[in-house]
């Protein structure tokens, strides 16, 4: 059920933006975050929000933003507060953004700059009308207290669909989708194990579309133990990291993300259904390892986390 009002803007309804916000239990910082949405240079924005089942104040403290601060423009989606999950938390709320409207993904804990929507928007004026645009950007690694410890990392190789099948390189609360990218969405949620910024990154590489990496910091990402992925600036200890994981959670998302994307093959760019088709036929060790040889665009930003996925790859982990 979706409950609240949206207030039009002067800019042009083009550039209306859907900011999309699950929460759960996220008293501590969802203030700092509703602020940050309120400083935006570009306010032709509406709130697309639900709680995941927070046994906090945090339903109560948006529902006082919705209702002073933020009056207008926020949208409560199903008020029933049941436990989703991340992953279907946000492809409920990509559903009920406007389908004439830009998709903005947001964490309840972290702090955007004041132009951080201004500058995405920039950007995806750039591509063309018809083409999938998404962007995403750098971001301020902070502790909890907000105080800043780095930069994430800077964006070494420029990405195609496939390397984006072997590592996401969107964080999720710097992107903003224009409108096609999002209407390919709409309908269209990742499969188990896969969340929304991943999901959204490969869906729009596979279509072909534009991805626009800003070297840019627009973000204070807050570094606690609460957070549901969090960064780290150092590819080595990633890739140490991604060892001690193990294969296994990984090569099954890999896997789903294949077969997901091969269910919607009009929405595939004719390279990328080749790309996903031959994954999908090659079963034994010497197919996996041709496949390699073919498609080397098949690699992480590093040596030792291309090596790590080779590895599991060629060891025909997927279940």
């Amino acid at each position: 059920m979706i409950h609240g009002s949206a207030t039009r803007h002067s800019e042009a309804l083009g550039d209306h933006v859907a900011i999309l916000l699950s929460l759960h239990n996220g008293e501590r910082w969802l203030n700092s975050q509703l602020d940050s949405f309120l400083a935006q240079t570009h306010t032709h924005w509406t709130l697309y929000w639900r709680d995941d089942d927070s046994t906090d104040s945090s339903r109560a403290i948006m529902l006082s933003f919705a209702a002073h601060r933020g009056n207008g423009r926020c949208v409560e989606i199903d008020d029933t507060c049941v436990s989703l999950g991340v992953r279907e938390s946000y492809a409920l709320l990509v559903d009920a953004s406007p389908s004439d409207s830009m998709i903005a993904f947001s964490d309840q804990d972290d702090v955007w700059h004041p132009q951080k929507l201004e500058w995405a928007l920039a950007k995806l004026r750039m591509v063309p009308d018809g083409t999938p645009g998404l962007y995403c950007a750098r971001q301020w690694l902070t502790d909890a207290d907000l105080n800043v410890i780095g930069e994430s990392a800077r964006l070494r190789h420029q990405p195609d669909f496939a390397s984006g099948l072997t590592q996401n390189l969107a964080t999720g609360h710097t992107v903003l989708l224009n409108r096609d990218a999002a209407r390919l969405l709409r309908g269209f949620p990742p499969p188990e194990g896969v969340l929304h910024d991943w999901w959204a990154y490969l869906v729009v590489l596979g279509a072909g579309g534009a991805f626009l990496f800003d070297q840019c910091c627009v973000s204070h990402y807050r570094q606690h133990s609460r957070n549901a992925v969090g960064a780290q600036r150092s590819f080595f200890k990633r890739g140490v990291n991604a060892l001690r994981r193990g294969p296994q959670t990984f090569m099954r998302s890999f896997y789903a993300c294949v077969d997901t994307l091969l269910s919607r093959p009009a929405t595939l760019a004719p390279t990328a259904q080749t790309l996903l088709e031959d994954i999908e036929r090659a079963e034994t060790r010497r197919e996996r390892l041709s496949l390699l040889r073919r498609y080397p665009e098949l690699h992480r930003q590093n040596r030792m986390e291309t090596a790590v996925f080779r590895i599991w790859y060629l060891a025909g982990l997927s279940t």
